[in-house]
């Protein structure tokens, strides 16, 4: 809980092309909770984090160093990786083999870098 008077954190906000493509990458590839889910704006859920999605008609969505970086733990990088991009996701280098686990990066819809990581 925050101090009173304190910021309390509400959500992480990407802007997207197409919010129901995006929404569904998550929910599909990743298995977020949809709350809310417009043409214009969505919000989803992954224990207690909040993504929202807002519509952009602009670049501005996959501009470089504008995009936010997400990163996930999960129980199989690979069957993962392998829904992502099926659902649209690049593949940023190849899957990495590191002391502590495996880890990846993938570009997903509009730019978005995600970070997964598979504990040793």
């Amino acid at each position: 809980m925050a101090k009173p008077g304190g910021a309390v954190f509400r959500w992480v906000m990407q802007l997207h092309r197409d919010v129901p493509r995006a929404a569904r990458f998550y929910s599909e590839g990743l298995d977020f909770s949809v709350n809310v889910c417009t043409e214009r704006w969505a919000e989803l859920q992954s224990g207690p984090l909040k993504l929202a999605i807002m519509h952009s008609d602009s670049a501005t969505a996959s501009q470089k160093g504008y995009s936010s970086m997400l990163s996930f733990t999960v129980a199989d990088i690979n069957n993962t990786v392998t829904k992502l991009m099926a659902l649209g996701a690049e593949l940023d280098g190849p899957i990495k083999y590191e002391i502590h686990g495996k880890v990846a990066a993938l570009q997903c819809l509009d730019g978005h870098m995600l970070g997964l990581h598979e504990p040793a």
